[in-house]
Parts: structure tokens; C-alpha cells; sequence
């Protein structure tokens, strides 16, 4: 888990799981795949595996240490939903979310009818808590416009999305039962371009819906050069983050404790030559 992000809607990264497989074409450009492949076979790094997906359930621990509140981004490297994930590594991850509840969780997932399915069944005890936010990335019309209509579906306090990158003017979106929208463009080698207007119609759409909006970046090839702000403004709206205390030292401890008995019973839980087996990352 990074304490600091760089990434401008979130104040932390918490990765439980390493890695993932393209599936629609905001996938292209991946900046967690191009991250991670550069340290593959480096002895030792946490991407010594490159971008092959693993579970890390020595990091489930992480945000119980954390006294301070933090607005925590999940699997910034990752897709908690991927089809690979177990149901029951999912359920202790929401789990820990449950108990470090001084934080805010920002979940995001191009595997929308996962996200959907799961709320309603196995994640329905975390499915309204208010500090767990859940999302799905829209870079298009084709992909992205499906994922908002299953998470519409979906029970949850707050829902969100991460129009990122925006590859295509969106047309008309449905925003109800919406309750943010980031929007941002490629950045990166090959990047595509953003066209303003897209940018701005769903602003406006935005607007007329009383959904907050976060202007992300216009990205590109220097996107520091390019920056922020759009017709001259930074859009920096958020959600309200509700504050809830942070449980004391010796609670924590023991959260700590019993969720590293989690961890324990999940690798022991796990057959020898089973799929997930293969999936476990024995050290950080």
C-alpha cells in the first residue's frame, strides 16, 4: 500500500491483489501493466511476476495500521472482481473494509456484473455501509455505457464512476442513482486524444443531474504540461466523506491479529494444485 498517492481523487493505494488481463479497449494502455512489466524477474520486487495476477494476503492486514483517515483507492494495481479472484479472498477484503471503518474505500472494477452479483449475495453485509464506495470504469460507449446500468443494478451507499480514459464522445448517460463522475484522458506513450467537448458534455450533464464532478487530466504524452483544468477552472468535486473515529491502539491490535488468522486459514484453505494455489504470493 502507497500512504501517498499521486493520483489526484485519493489520498492512498491498498493492493491485496497484483496484476490483471485486458478485457475492453480502455485495457490498451495500461499504466499498471507498463509499471509492473518492468521489474518482471527483478529477485525480490513485488512485481518480480510482472503483471501476472496474484493474491497478496499479507497485505490484508494494511489499512487496520493506519490510525490516521485516509481515503484508500483498492487494487490500484488490480481488479478486485477479476474472474480469477476467489468469492471468499473478495469477502475477507471487503471485511477488512468493514472493520477499518475510519477510512474510505474506493472500489473500482470493469467487471461491473461481478460487482453487481456479489453486492447482492456474498458482499450484501457491505453493500450500504457509507464509507465504501463502489465504481466502474466507462471509457466508451460499446463497454463502458453496460458497466453504469449493472451498477445502477447493484445495492451500494455510493456509486461512482471513472470515465478514464474517455475515448469517445459518450452521447446521453443515464446518471441516476449516480453519486460521482471522475472523467480523464490517456496518458502515456500511444495515448489517444481527449476532445474537449466530450469533456464537457458530461460536465453539464453532470450539472443538471447535481452529481459531483472531477476533472482527472487531459493526459497525453507530458501530461503535466497539459494539465487540469478545463475552461480555465479545476474541478475538484467530491463526495462528502463522512468522519467516524479511529478505533484505539489495542482494538487495532487485535483486528490486526485476527486478520492475520484470516490469512493464515485462506492459504491453508486452498488445496495443493488448486487454481487459486497458484495465485498466492507466499512473501511480499
Amino acid at each position: 500500500m502507497s500512504e501517498k498517492s499521486t493520483i489526484e481523487w485519493t489520498d492512498a493505494t491498498w493492493n491485496p491483489v497484483r496484476g490483471c488481463t485486458k478485457i475492453s479497449p480502455g485495457c490498451k494502455h495500461c499504466y499498471a501493466e507498463t509499471f509492473a512489466e518492468r521489474f518482471r524477474g527483478v529477485p525480490g520486487h513485488p512485481y518480480e511476476q510482472g503483471f501476472d495476477l496474484r493474491l497478496v494476503p499479507a497485505k490484508l492486514s494494511e489499512p487496520l495500521k493506519w490510525a490516521a483517515p485516509k481515503t484508500i483507492f483498492v487494487n490500484s494495481m488490480s481488479d478486485l472482481f477479476h474472474k480469477d479472484v476467489p468469492d471468499a479472498y473478495i469477502e475477507r477484503v471487503v471485511q477488512v473494509m468493514e472493520l477499518a471503518d475510519w477510512h474510505t474505500y474506493q472500489v473500482l472494477t470493469k467487471r461491473a456484473d461481478r460487482l453487481r452479483d456479489l453486492l447482492r449475495t456474498k458482499l450484501a453485509f457491505a453493500a450500504r455501509l457509507e464509507h465504501i464506495w463502489w465504481g466502474v470504469s466507462v471509457e466508451d460507449r460499446k463497454y463502458g455505457l453496460p458497466r453504469i446500468d449493472a451498477l445502477r443494478e447493484a445495492p451500494a451507499a455510493l456509486r461512482f464512476l471513472s470515465v478514464e480514459p474517455l475515448l469517445e464522445d459518450l452521447g446521453e448517460i443515464d446518471l441516476g442513482g449516480i453519486d460521482w463522475v471522475i472523467v480523464g484522458g490517456e496518458s502515456g506513450a500511444g495515448s489517444r486524444p481527449l476532445d474537449a467537448a466530450w469533456v464537457v458534455s458530461i460536465r453539464e450533464q453532470c450539472r443538471g443531474a447535481k452529481v459531483p464532478f472531477f476533472f482527472k487530466q487531459w493526459g497525453g504524452v507530458r501530461k503535466s504540461e497539459a494539465g487540469r483544468m478545463l475552461e480555465g477552472v479545476t474541478f475538484d468535486e467530491m463526495p462528502e466523506r463522512r468522519s467516524r473515529s479511529v478505533a484505539a491502539h489495542q482494538s487495532r491490535q487485535g483486528m490486526i491479529r485476527d486478520v492475520r488468522q484470516w490469512e493464515a486459514a485462506f492459504r491453508q484453505a486452498v488445496p495443493t494444485g488448486d487454481e487459486a494455489q497458484g495465485l498466492l504470493l507466499q512473501v511480499d
